[in-house]
């Protein structure tokens, strides 16, 4: 874990700049699935929306003048309600890929991530060349780039997707599954959760830049980039993975 952390910490993609941006205090509704501890969850005591992504999208909002209102949102419709003006940007751990490119913008990379395989406590030390050897099974949340990692890793044929994160996840406890590939910013918190069950197995798969996301030619993407890149100037990024992701 270690390892990943300092990937982390050294990975993340941002010029330096002086912030001239000024949103004028505009409001913005944030779409996020809010399933994925500790990127975006629903705290259970307050039910509001916490996590790395909403911290990292409030400090950018200090720095260029707006407010931010995250919206509970599925995944497999979130980018739709993005196009349709439900809400002005998406913060939910989404992945930068070329394709994804062609129809929305992304800014700078916010953190890069290694994509990690959960398992049973009992199959640890199992690697991806033992999975594709004895025809285990990996599972992923349909239509993420964790899908097509588990697709590359073990063949099409050898992959489960359902349609929620957590699915996956009780596909594992219930041996459906061998392994649930998963972004690696999320593979410490269901460590914690299913202690002496599950465990992160295998890490590093492959590397995973993080964007938030707006509509293809929304000149607010700029300003975001301008808050970015002056939260990693001053520390604050630094701090907030510190946060999420250091090691107690």
């Amino acid at each position: 874990m270690k390892r990943f952390l300092t990937a982390v910490a050294v990975t993340v993609l941002v010029s330096g700049a002086a912030v001239a941006a000024d949103l004028g205090g505009a409001h913005l509704k944030v779409g996020s699935d809010t399933t994925s501890p500790p990127m975006e969850s629903v705290d259970p005591a307050t039910g509001k929306i916490v996590g790395f992504d909403v911290d990292v999208v409030n400090a950018i909002c200090a720095k260029i003048n707006c407010t931010a209102e995250f919206v509970t949102t599925g995944w497999d419709g979130i980018f739709a309600a993005l196009q349709q003006g439900e809400f002005d940007l998406v913060a939910s751990g989404v992945s930068i890929t070329d394709e994804r490119k062609k129809s929305m913008d992304f800014t700078n990379p916010y953190i890069v991530t290694g994509q990690a395989v959960l398992m049973r406590v009992e199959d640890q030390g199992l690697t991806i060349d033992d999975f594709k050897a004895q025809g285990k099974k990996l599972s992923a949340q349909a239509n993420t780039t964790d899908a097509m990692v588990a697709a590359d890793a073990v063949g099409k044929d050898n992959v489960i997707a359902y349609d929620t994160f957590s699915a996956s996840v009780i596909a594992l406890r219930n041996k459906d599954v061998d392994g649930v590939v998963i972004n690696g910013a999320n593979s410490a918190a269901y460590e914690r959760e299913f202690a002496g069950e599950l465990v992160v197995g295998i890490q590093e798969l492959e590397s995973d830049p993080l964007g938030l996301v707006f509509r293809k030619g929304d000149p607010t993407v700029d300003a975001f980039n301008e808050g970015l890149a002056a939260i990693k100037e001053d520390g604050s990024l630094d701090q907030l993975v510190d946060k999420y992701f250091g090691i107690n």
